[in-house]
């Protein structure tokens, strides 16, 4: 049997389940996502590095399959940066079709927040901005030099440029960054450790 079919055969479909990076997922196994409410961790960075394919994410999109993003590990993605997740969900999925209008950028800032929220089981609290949804919110400046020439359509430039730092981040209501400075820890304290461990883990 397919993969697909054997996720079934074990009960690993329904609305509280959802795979990492199914890359391989053929027409039948997104018909059986969408019907059971199966989602879907696109992670698309991790794939091109481990050269493992490019997910069908407009036909699983298209389907009605619940699809988010997600950074897979350090151990595949070096950055964990998950607007640049979506800007490369958007760029694989037209290399994949050969089609520049597979994927917008709107579509995958829509993937990368409301997506994930869905997939998460949490629609009804995160994803979006409005009352009564957790206050996560991140910020980014658009006179920064990554998005001058973009201000014609900053959501798309967003996207596409891929500003390299937020400047504000709120994690349910509390300030975590501030004008781009972290506020929870210090970064060259974090940065001194992970290098730290970088070596334990090379030796």
């Amino acid at each position: 049997m397919t993969p697909t079919e054997y996720t079934e055969e074990v009960g690993w479909v329904g609305e509280d389940v959802w795979h990492a990076h199914c890359v391989h997922l053929d027409d039948p196994g997104i018909a059986l996502f969408a019907r059971t409410g199966t989602g879907v961790a696109h992670c698309p960075c991790s794939n091109m590095r481990l050269a493992s394919g490019i997910a069908p994410v407009r036909k699983m999109v298209d389907a009605g399959v619940k699809v988010g993003l997600g950074v897979d590990g350090s151990s595949s993605n070096d950055s964990g940066n998950l607007l640049d997740e979506a800007r490369l969900a958007m760029l694989s999925a037209r290399v994949r079709d050969q089609e520049p209008g597979a994927m917008t950028a709107r579509e995958a800032l829509r993937i990368a927040t409301r997506g994930g929220a869905e997939v998460l089981g949490r629609g009804d609290a995160l994803g979006r901005i409005q009352p009564g949804y957790c206050a996560d919110i991140v910020a980014f400046r658009t006179d920064d030099i990554a998005m001058a020439g973009g201000q014609s359509d900053p959501l798309a430039s967003l996207v596409f440029c891929t500003p390299p730092r937020v400047q504000w981040s709120i994690i349910n209501g509390r300030v975590v960054i501030e004008e781009g400075h972290l506020l929870t820890r210090s970064l060259p304290h974090i940065i001194e450790e992970q290098n730290r461990m970088a070596e334990q883990l090379m030796a």
